[in-house]
């Protein structure tokens, strides 16, 4: 059977998703924190207002393996209450949005970064809540860090999801699909990397491909570019800065070593497909792991 590119890797980006059941059980949960933290915080029983889904599922770049990352909206009354703590309101902060959650979920935890409450459930689904105050211009947030004795940082998801999402319409689609490929090409090569620096690398590598208009046909040549531009990155550098809020976010680990592995295997699978396309095929796998699927 020969190989056909298309066919191949669009079947691999449709192995990627959610499936319907975990969708909705996903928005289930969703909406039931929501409706927790408005009843206890605003006085409503509204299951949609002050929430929004941030992230890698809130910027669509999510896959199957992804935590669901969710901002809730506390009124500035209780970020005037833990700021005047004389030490650490930022912890006093999240044990209390904490009660308030295992009030619906009995099962939560502190995440170890101090800044999120972590939602297990028994599927595999885990939500982090990030708990904050929105800001005067009506778009970024201020939230809570309880580390080193306590502090208050910002963050602009939505101006996050606002550049994935123009890119994402300049390029056919592509930088979504490239994001959640990216994570499969992590999740199966163990690689030290984040999901937002994933998606900012894709996000800069894509915008300047010169392939970005076309699809699934040129998805074993962006794979093949993508992995050269990754493995490239100078391994002096330990900052990047996030498409649309412009802050910086870190990464010390050694990815590039990696990427250049994978990246070869890339080249061999292209020069295999005509001739050898099972070889080529087994050599995706490699790449991308059992959701690619088999010839």
């Amino acid at each position: 059977m020969a190989f056909n590119v298309a066919t191949a890797f669009e079947q691999f980006c449709k192995n990627l998703r959610f499936s319907d059941d975990s969708l909705s059980t996903i928005s289930y949960r969703y909406h039931a924190i929501t409706k927790r933290i408005n009843t206890d915080y605003w006085g409503t029983s509204s299951d949609t207002m002050h929430s929004l889904f941030v992230g890698s599922y809130g910027r669509d770049t999510e896959i199957f393996t992804s935590d669901m990352d969710m901002l809730v909206q506390l009124p500035y009354a209780t970020y005037k209450k833990f700021d005047a703590y004389t030490s650490n309101g930022q912890s006093a902060l999240l044990q209390d949005v904490k009660k308030v959650i295992e009030k619906t979920y009995s099962v939560t935890n502190l995440k170890a970064d101090g800044q999120i409450i972590s939602v297990p459930f028994a599927d595999g689904i885990n939500f982090e809540i990030l708990p904050a105050f929105i800001n005067e211009d009506g778009s970024s947030y201020t939230f809570a860090n309880s580390n080193n004795g306590g502090s208050w940082k910002v963050t602009d998801p939505r101006a996050e999801i606002a550049a994935i999402q123009t890119m994402n319409s300049q390029c056919n689609s592509n930088l979504k699909r490239l994001c959640k490929m990216a994570r499969a090409w992590r999740d199966k090569n163990g690689v030290d990397i984040s999901g937002i620096l994933l998606d900012i690398l894709s996000y800069n590598f894509i915008s300047a491909w010169e392939y970005k208009d076309k699809s699934y046909l040129y998805y074993d040549w962006m794979t093949r570019d993508f992995l050269k531009y990754v493995a490239d990155q100078p391994t002096s550098q330990s900052k990047w800065k996030v498409m649309g809020s412009n802050r910086y976010i870190y990464c010390y680990g050694t990815f590039q070593s990696k990427a250049k592995k994978s990246y070869d295997k890339a080249v061999e699978a292209i020069a295999d497909e005509k001739d050898y396309p099972s070889t080529a095929n087994s050599k995706w796998r490699e790449i991308y792991g059992s959701k690619f699927p088999t010839l």
